[in-house]
């Protein structure tokens, strides 16, 4: 006896689809699963048969075997249970054999025949539907997610008789619909937090403004209690809200990594992401042991990443950002497999000036110079000149802890940043990848950046006197077109340079180049 059904498994941020085939023969009592499975899906067969006798199904001990296609990938996960069992009840004939040629199918069982979540449901959805699929079956909870994708039929379900009815022919339940744009547009963009809650530091709030017109990535450097933490908390309140399709594509990141709260199918805020500092590196960037899975970089895509006091985190972990902040990509290769995710981040970091954190404050501090330079030097130099924008941020003074909130809004300094951005959404409407300055090529430099003889001067002048690398020299030319943005200015002026050079301060002390 045999059946086939179809389901998939999750790769990379994406799916492949995987052909079930179940064989039953009358010969000694065996269950196996052939076609490369890993521990989970090898023990799917305990669940299944613990579901399908607690639901009613009884057979005599047979011979079965289960082969996942194609045999030559890795298939890992729980969501193979679904079609697994509907397989074994169409080959049993215990159940109609209907055509499911055109259906998707995929659920972890629980013994008691409950349907749980799996991850991935809407990178298979998208999948399904490139492969003309007409229907996809999977539990309730994730049936919002994969509804997302138009024209295809997605059915929820909350145990394997539900599954089972669906399969019928007298099924008439009705396929689970989401108007995403009506999603979108009713998507509250409203945060509990706000740039006015921060007190003072206005020109550290100028800094993350530039920051978030163009994208550009941010170091704070100040003593403990000054707000590092609380201002870049506050970052992604002023940063544009998410289009579409970056949308879809953070909410497959996130359905993929099992991230997406119940009730919510899609990600409609900008991602914040703050690891603690004894993250590793495989966990920073996505990898593992056996099973790939997307990391802190990936999970930041379209958002912040913070890394909240760098030096405390290992320098290995750190110098792992080099390649995905100039690529915005990240490449995984394995032996059998190479995955790739996006990685298109805003990388905001703080720290404190020395080990006691008062060097430079009003406090006394109790380092030698040797060891607040032995402390400083703990972020390379290659990748401080990845960092665009270097803040300090002075500990606040007691006249304004005392005050009344005063300064702007989020809501303010947003209209700014949206109105920077659509000025370079202008600009670069020919690239696929939109919206950010940091990310212009060398000729795009020279097309959009070009200096007038005195501000060229002004430019050679700090990279002598800063010794400056040939990536910091750009790096300054894009922060300063950046500015140029938010002021609606067409051509770069002296003043957008001056800016943009003081924003190099570690430069200026001699930490990186």
């Amino acid at each position: 006896m045999y059946a086939s059904t179809q389901s998939a498994s999750v790769l990379g941020i994406g799916a492949l689809l995987v052909h079930i085939e179940v064989t039953i023969e009358t010969a000694l009592p065996s269950f196996n699963i052939v076609g490369l499975p890993d521990n989970s899906v090898r023990e799917s067969r305990e669940r299944v048969v613990a579901a399908l006798h607690y639901c009613g199904f009884d057979w005599q001990p047979r011979r079965i075997t289960v082969n996942l296609a194609p045999a030559d990938v890795r298939k890992e996960g729980s969501a193979f249970d679904l079609p697994i069992a509907i397989g074994m009840l169409q080959a049993l004939e215990l159940i109609d054999d209907v055509d499911l040629s055109d259906t998707v199918l995929m659920g972890e069982l629980s013994f008691d025949g409950h349907l749980r979540p799996v991850r991935g449901a809407l990178p298979v959805a998208m999948m399904s539907k490139s492969k003309g699929k007409r229907r996809i079956i999977l539990p309730e909870r994730n049936a919002g997610e994969a509804a997302i994708v138009r024209d295809i039929d997605v059915y929820g379900v909350t145990t394997l008789h539900d599954a089972i009815h669906l399969l019928s022919a007298t099924n008439t339940t009705a396929p689970k619909r989401i108007d995403v744009d009506e999603l979108f547009r009713t998507a509250s963009e409203k945060h509990k937090i706000d740039m006015s809650d921060v007190k003072g530091q206005l020109s550290v709030k100028r800094a993350l403004e530039v920051a978030a017109a163009g994208g550009h990535n941010i170091i704070m450097i100040g003593p403990p209690g000054a707000g590092k933490t609380m201002l870049a908390k506050r970052l992604a309140t002023i940063l544009p809200p998410l289009s579409l399709t970056e949308a879809l594509e953070t909410t497959t990141i996130h359905s993929v990594a099992g991230l997406l709260p119940p009730g919510q199918p899609m990600v409609t805020q900008r991602p914040f992401r703050a690891p603690h500092h004894t993250i590793s590196d495989a966990a920073l960037i996505g990898g593992g042991v056996g099973v790939v899975r997307p990391g802190e970089v990936t999970l930041a895509h379209h958002g912040v990443l913070f890394l909240d006091e760098v030096p405390e985190f290992q320098r290995n972990v750190l110098e792992v950002l080099r390649q995905p902040l100039e690529e915005r990509s990240i490449r995984i290769a394995r032996t059998k497999m190479n995955v790739e995710y996006p990685a298109n981040v805003m990388l905001v970091c703080s720290m404190n000036p020395c080990p006691c954190g008062n060097f430079g404050s009003r406090r006394d501090c109790r380092c030698s110079m040797q060891e607040v330079q032995r402390y400083m030097a703990k972020i390379s130099g290659p990748l401080l000149d990845r960092i665009d924008i270097h803040v300090h941020v002075p500990a606040v003074d007691i006249d304004d802890l005392a005050a009344a909130p005063t300064g702007e809004t989020s809501s303010m300094s947003r209209t700014r940043v949206v109105r920077a951005r659509e000025r370079q959404h202008e600009r670069f409407a020919r690239r696929a990848h939109l919206f950010k300055n940091a990310d212009m090529s060398t000729k795009e430099i020279a097309e959009y950046c070009a200096l007038d003889t005195v501000t060229g001067a002004l430019l050679q002048q700090a990279m002598r006197s800063l010794r400056l690398s040939a990536r910091a020299y750009d790096r300054i030319i894009k922060v300063a077109r950046t500015i140029a943005d938010i002021s609606g200015s067409d051509a770069i002026t002296e003043d957008h340079v001056r800016e943009a050079i003081q924003y190099r301060s570690l430069d200026r002390i001699g930490l990186s180049g």
